[in-house]
């Protein structure tokens, strides 16, 4: 037993491939020009709750997106809805004292996604899009000034203007020129009243994120659609904590949407060096829907299938990636299956693990447990074992 998770890893190199940020409540107001501030999300108490307002209307509560404490205890169930800032670990917000978490755990980078916006950048849907322009880039930069504080440690996605395509366009060369390494972006604009993801409308997005080997990513809960999935699928007779469970958990398989219509739609046919992230979705049902995918587009679409060269399988080992935190069952052979260079995101994959580094989540007690679970020693990296 080591003393701390830090030396229990020793010279493996560890990066944590889905944390988010809570943002300050001031990210928006300490850099907005003089004659937008007011417009920015921003917060007010209403009847002593603190509240998010964007454009001078409320936008949500201003809870912080977290469950581990100050003293770094972890609050279980859906009590965290009713935290206040001041009551969580200051690692969620702010740069220094993440890094000193991260020390403290032996993680040695973190990608980053969004809370208040969505982690599809939906939530502003309907606002006025020069707005949502302007909350977008104070966002993506706020996110480049994080990166290089962190020393590049901590690697944010940047948020996509997704409802114009000049915009998204100009948007993502510009993080791109920042040093930002991934796109986050909207996985159903149908509901905005945009044509869907497999449509040509949006070629050009893609063709630029193959060009600056950009990842795309598709965070669960990522559009509206699935937000509301989300909150339909518990029965209405389970309470907060039930509710919040099932939802969590059946939130991978909304994913399972984004993955299949992206696998039979011809995007990677078209665009065969893109590459894109199910991010939080877990991997244990993976092989099951590839599986699936493969067998009913012959018997279901056959004519479809045949104007692409690879089955849906094919395509998503050569061109898709997705992360697990918590699945212990038989997840060696699930990682086998799906590809071990198709799990995890940062350089590689598994392939990074098997040169460099273990993926492991947050909890400081995670090295013995996810040593176990993948069957290797953590004093060197090895092959996954048969």
């Amino acid at each position: 037993m080591y003393a701390t998770a830090s030396e229990s890893f020793r010279d493996i190199t560890v990066i944590d491939v889905d944390t988010h940020l809570t943002e300050p409540l001031d990210l928006w107001t300490s850099r907005a020009p003089a004659a937008w501030k007011d417009r920015m999300p921003q917060v007010h108490e209403v009847d002593g709750v603190p509240t998010w307002f964007i454009d001078g209307k409320p936008f949500g509560l201003a809870q912080p997106s977290s469950c581990i404490l100050e003293d770094g205890t972890k609050l279980l169930g859906a009590g965290f809805r009713n935290l206040r800032h001041d009551q969580i670990d200051p690692g969620s917000s702010h740069v220094k004292p993440r890094l000193k978490v991260m020390d403290n755990t032996g993680i040695a980078a973190q990608i980053v996604y969004p809370n208040l916006l969505g982690f599809g950048n939906t939530k502003m849907t309907g606002l006025d899009p020069e707005l949502q322009l302007m909350t977008t880039t104070i966002y993506n930069d706020a996110m480049g000034e994080l990166q290089a504080e962190s020393g590049n440690r901590l690697f944010p996605m940047m948020l996509v203007p997704w409802w114009d395509m000049e915009s998204a366009l100009a948007e993502i060369k510009r993080c791109h020129k920042m040093g930002l390494r991934g796109i986050n972006t909207n996985a159903d604009p149908q509901d905005a009243g945009l044509p869907d993801l497999g449509t040509a409308h949006w070629d050009p997005m893609w063709e630029l994120c193959q060009d600056l080997k950009l990842p795309v990513n598709f965070h669960i809960g990522g559009s509206q659609t699935q937000n509301t999935w989300f909150g339909s699928t518990p029965w209405p007779s389970q309470g907060d904590d039930q509710k919040l469970a099932i939802g969590s958990a059946m939130m991978f398989i909304s994913n399972a949407r984004i993955i299949s219509n992206l696998l039979l739609s011809g995007v990677c046919e078209r665009f065969p060096t893109l590459q894109l992230v199910s991010v939080e979705s877990g991997i244990g049902w993976i092989p099951a829907l590839l599986e699936a995918l493969d067998y009913q587009s012959l018997e279901m679409a056959p004519s479809a299938r045949a104007q692409l060269k690879l089955k849906p399988s094919e395509y998503f080992k050569r061109q898709m990636h997705a992360c697990f935190w918590f699945e212990c069952d038989d997840i060696t052979h699930a990682i086998k299956r799906i590809g071990v260079d198709n799990v995890w995101v940062l350089e590689g994959g598994l392939k990074a693990w098997r040169e460099h580094g273990l993926p492991v989540s947050q909890s400081p007690e995670v090295p013995e447990a996810v040593a176990e679970r993948l069957g290797v020693k953590l004093s060197a990296p090895g092959t996954l074992p048969n």
